[in-house]
């Protein structure tokens, strides 16, 4: 998996590709640590993510959770097979999820 960032002083925008998995969960995670330090406005693009696991649900819980400290996040752009993880799991209701 490919993370790919765009940062614009306190923006930042996230896309991702692929499989958010255990095993990509972990190094997403130690990446958003440091890149979400002052950022006020986070957006994840998952046009190109095909699934995301338990771990990845961790992991975007923690980011909105360090977000809303200071600003907001977003995903955007989340296929019909990620919408059926979100809604499945309840994450629908907690995420800030624009299609």
């Amino acid at each position: 998996m490919n993370f790919e960032y765009n940062v614009d002083g306190t923006v930042l925008k996230l896309t991702l590709d692929k499989k958010l998995s255990a095993v990509t969960a972990e190094q997403l995670e130690k990446e958003l640590a440091e890149k979400l330090v002052g950022v006020k406005d986070f957006t994840i693009d998952m046009a190109k993510l095909a699934y995301v696991s338990s771990a990845g649900l961790r992991v975007l819980l923690k980011a909105q959770r360090q977000v809303a400290q200071n600003g907001t996040m977003k995903i955007i752009n989340a296929v019909p097979e990620v919408m059926r993880i979100f809604e499945t799991t309840g994450f629908k209701e907690i995420l800030n999820i624009e299609n």
